[in-house]
């Protein structure tokens, strides 16, 4: 069966999820060009100079995580991209404990960020697997 014909750019999951691809993209992309501001975003600051070295090394790993679901949307491939996309929900979510773990409940906005991201993902995955949308 052609999935080319059933999905695409005409559906709200094909957005969703490309919407997701192209903001971690940003982030890795933020990671290695301004390690310092990425980590602060992300809701763990550095705390030596040899840290940056781990922002870029996360820098990279972010922009792969996005430009791995683009082959797959671009070319229709729905069912991989629900799949690779689902997988991917651990990566929000183990963000937020983690970032929760380090920082304590004084720090609601990153976690939360974190957090909100996983349920989207949730979201735009049930809809991925959804054979009407």
């Amino acid at each position: 069966m052609n999935e080319n014909t059933k999905w695409g750019a005409r559906s709200a999951s094909f957005w969703m999820t490309l919407l997701i691809a192209a903001g971690i993209i940003f982030v890795g992309i933020r990671f290695i060009i301004s390690p310092n501001v990425g980590a602060t975003g992300f809701g763990i600051a550095f705390s030596d100079a040899r840290d940056i070295a781990f922002g870029r090394i996360k820098g990279i790993r972010d922009i792969f995580s996005g430009l791995v679901l683009l082959p797959l949307l671009f070319l229709g491939m729905r069912r991989a991209t629900a799949w690779v996309f689902t997988a991917a929900i651990i990566i929000p979510a183990t963000d937020c404990l983690i970032v929760l773990a380090t920082n304590g409940p004084s720090d609601i906005q990153h976690p939360l960020i974190h957090g909100l991201t996983a349920v989207y993902m949730v979201i735009t995955s049930f809809l991925l697997f959804r054979n009407n949308n």
